[in-house]
């Protein structure tokens, strides 16, 4: 079985080895395994598992509750229910987060019309003597 170092390991997930051993040290990776002298041996699904715990840390999940996650995973099917529900209430977080996001980009596509129209009149006045009804800050 191939094993990765914890370099390989970071550099294919974009993180930091510091990174890596924080995750190790706070439980969330209980079984990569080490050689005799400590060192730590990534196997694909150590890796596959860092790509969820990544996931839901990109939900805003808290270290704490992506560890009971992984405590859950470990007591097995007795804690079926409970992974997922906890994956319900992260996939309403994202579509709330998406639904956020969707009205800034709103904002955002409409002030990039508001200044490409200005730029290619030369001038803000267009806006004002058109009276599209622009608000907020410019």
């Amino acid at each position: 079985m191939k094993t990765y170092s914890i370099s390989e390991v970071a550099k294919e997930l974009n993180l930091t080895p510091y990174t890596l051993r924080y995750y190790d040290k706070e439980g969330l990776m209980p079984l990569v395994e080490r050689t005799s002298s400590g060192i730590r041996l990534f196997k694909e699904s150590d890796i596959a598992a860092l790509k969820v715990i990544e996931c839901l840390k990109s939900t805003g999940m808290p270290i704490k509750e992506i560890k009971n996650f992984i405590d859950w995973c470990s007591d097995g099917d007795s804690t079926l229910n409970q992974r997922y529900d906890m994956f319900m209430e992260r996939k309403a977080t994202v579509e709330s987060q998406m639904e956020e996001l969707k009205k800034t980009m709103e904002v955002i596509e409409h002030k990039c019309l508001y200044y490409k129209t200005a730029l290619d009149a030369g001038t803000e006045d267009i806006h004002k003597k058109a009276k599209i009804g622009i608000s907020g800050p410019n």
